[in-house]
């Protein structure tokens, strides 16, 4: 077993079977990390392992699960050594109003989003703990600081998952343990396909879609660098933060923006359709 470097860290991401999860654990193995890719899709998260080498393991983890973020913390040590980061990136979305939405809907989404993250961060800190070293980085999103129509849980849960992920970080200013939390902007996903077949979701689109790549490179650069919050783009990112404090401003803007939206996502979706079409959505 090598132990985690500042060279070469061992690292366990949640949501690692595609999007910004595959994204990361690619990056930060050609980066010189071993990662420990989990997913609740247990097919896809050890074909990607396989695909990325010697320096991978795949390990199925539905974040809801207590026991199972105990069983993936064994399995990396077991493989690699401690678990020296922990990109906690898993997180689902249910596409529309709130009053359209089951309330089974709703509570997936907490129970994803918000309790498999707290989840993650108990088994995690007391490892990390124990070991004397770990980062701790939340993958997050833009719209934990904005309410959005649309996005009233998603929204709602990521509200609360940087309001816990700083409070625990400040709890544990003492400890060995860094924290990081990452806010990333609409993302080329399967989430962001969800969002297009909903026309609750229009304003995903009201900018242009970022890659998975880009994300990643911003998340694996924090694993050296450990700022404490990162907004993405930086400058929008800023704006955005601020916006959000105001709702009165919000519900002034926002019409206008879910116009944009709603003309991108109608362009992008007639060039998909007619792929001859000289289409360019920004």
């Amino acid at each position: 077993m090598n132990r985690g470097s500042e060279t070469g860290r061992v690292i366990l991401v949640t949501g690692a079977a595609n999007g910004i999860g595959a994204a990361i654990a690619t990056t930060a193995i050609a980066r010189g990390h071993q990662v420990m890719l989990t997913d609740i899709d247990e097919k896809a998260v050890h074909a990607l392992a396989r695909h990325l080498g010697s320096r991978a393991a795949g390990f199925h983890l539905d974040v809801r699960d207590p026991a199972g973020w105990a069983k993936a913390f064994d399995a990396a040590e077991a493989k690699f050594g401690g678990v020296d980061v922990l990109v906690s990136n898993a997180g689902i979305i249910h596409t529309g109003n709130m009053r359209d939405l089951s309330l089974e809907q709703h509570r997936h989404v907490v129970e994803v989003n918000l309790l498999g993250t707290i989840a993650g961060f108990h088994t995690a800190i007391g490892r990390m703990t124990s070991q004397g070293r770990g980062h701790i980085i939340t993958v997050c999103s833009m719209t934990s600081f904005l309410p959005l129509s649309g996005y009233a849980t998603y929204g709602s849960t990521k509200h609360a998952v940087r309001a816990f992920h700083h409070s625990v970080a400040i709890e544990e200013r003492s400890s060995p343990i860094n924290f990081t939390i990452v806010h990333p902007p609409s993302t080329q996903t399967k989430m962001l396909e969800q969002e297009k077949a909903d026309p609750s979701s229009v304003i995903a689109f009201a900018e242009k879609a970022h890659t998975p790549e880009e994300i990643a490179e911003v998340v694996v650069k924090a694993i050296d660098t450990k700022p404490i919050e990162v907004v993405f783009p930086p400058f929008a990112g800023r704006f955005q933060r601020v916006a959000g404090v105001f709702p009165w401003l919000m519900h002034r803007v926002l019409p206008h923006v879910e116009a944009r939206g709603r003309r991108q996502r109608e362009r992008l979706m007639k060039s998909e359709t007619n792929p001859d079409t000289n289409t360019t959505v920004s």
